[in-house]
């Protein structure tokens, strides 16, 4: 097994009050050929079948969706996957951006993570299965109150502890520190694996980027199967999913990142 992390760049977060949570922005990509290569003008047109129907359904399923298009070697597996708090609307427009965007154009493995959705497709089907790789941001010089530093470890870790147990696999939570503010916090998984998958999936996140995120004001980690975020603003949005479908909201004071948000990048790759 081969570990590789790259470390990109930092930039300060800038936050000021708001109605509104996050804005979304392409975070990082997995592809597995050269750039240079070319597909194969049957797998082209599953690749293009595929990318249409998980962009056009995930929107109408809670923001989840898996298919498959093309047969035998042409065959490819897709999925898709919007972050819980999102509405249909802003759910489509991400998923837009993300299979309009021809990042990896020639790889027939890709994965391809944004703040508010998550698309991957294969020629190897991994429907049910959560992979290794990751993707870790944290800004290295942006520690928190060492008051709170161990409040919000236990924080997170009951809230990985809970959410696998929702029926979307997704939850947000708020965390009160008193005089040094709140804290919130973010677990969802792919519906595609189980909850006990899930659960493995958080703790593997966990456990690989401890020495990343540890000590951090705010931080994200996002896989494949599973992602997590801490912060120090409401960055997720008051939407709530039909009940039916166990949607979860939190009603909490709000603000909003403005600029570029570039903080250091750790880029996780088990080969």
């Amino acid at each position: 097994m081969e570990l590789l992390i790259i470390v990109l760049s930092t930039l300060m977060l800038l936050f000021t009050p708001s109605s509104c949570a996050d804005s979304n922005q392409k975070l990082a990509a997995v592809c597995s050929g050269p750039d240079n290569a070319t597909l194969d003008n049957q797998l082209q047109i599953s690749f293009n079948n595929l990318l249409g129907a998980l962009a056009t359904n995930a929107p109408l399923h809670n923001g989840f969706y898996k298919d498959t298009a093309g047969r035998g070697s042409n065959k490819i597996y897709g999925l898709t996957q919007c972050r819980g708090d999102l509405s249909a609307t802003n759910c489509a427009a991400c998923l837009k951006n993300a299979t309009m965007n021809h990042v990896c154009s020639t790889s027939v493995s890709v994965t391809i993570w944004y703040k508010w959705c998550f698309i991957r497709y294969s020629n190897e089907s991994f429907f049910g299965i959560w992979g290794r790789s990751a993707a870790a941001y944290s800004n290295e010089t942006d520690l928190d109150d060492p008051n709170v530093v161990s409040q919000g470890h236990n924080f997170m870790n009951d809230l990985v502890s809970t959410a696998p147990k929702q029926p979307l696999m997704f939850q947000t939570a708020v965390l009160d520190v008193g005089e040094n503010g709140k804290r919130f916090g973010m677990a969802q998984c792919t519906r595609d694996i189980n909850s006990t998958d899930c659960a493995k999936c958080f703790d593997n996140l966990l456990v690989t980027f401890r020495t990343t995120i540890e000590r951090k004001r705010r931080w994200e980690v996002y896989g494949n199967g599973c992602n997590l975020r801490y912060d120090d603003y409401q960055f997720y949005f008051n939407y709530t999913l039909p009940l039916n479908e166990g949607g979860v909201a939190n009603l909490s004071p709000k603000r909003v990142a403005i600029g570029m948000i570039i903080p250091v990048l750790m880029f996780l790759l088990l080969l």
